[in-house]
């Protein structure tokens, strides 16, 4: 048996173990970069929403703040789910 064999292994072994750490490293940089980006324009565009619906009907602002607030907390949301992707395909 040739006595580079096991070196060889060892060595694709570690160059394996490298590839699945920077891939858990992308996933998590994509999954909470992509979450935090979406979040971003989901939320502005329920804020741009409110303030043209406020502008069209002064007297249903109150309505319309708690539906505001319920769909900025669910937009929020979307950004953990992506931090959590992520974090689960860094590493697991």
């Amino acid at each position: 048996m040739d006595p580079s064999i096991p070196l060889i292994i060892a060595q694709a072994a570690e160059n394996a173990s490298i590839g699945a750490d920077a891939g858990g490293k992308i996933a998590l940089g994509v999954g909470g970069g992509l979450g935090a980006a979406g979040a971003g324009v989901g939320i502005g565009y329920i804020f741009g929403k409110v303030i043209e619906s406020v502008t069209r009907q002064p007297e249903m602002k109150d309505e319309i703040t708690s539906i505001q607030w319920l769909g900025f907390a669910l937009t929020e949301a979307c950004v953990f789910y992506g931090l959590v992707a992520g974090l689960l395909a860094f590493f697991l």
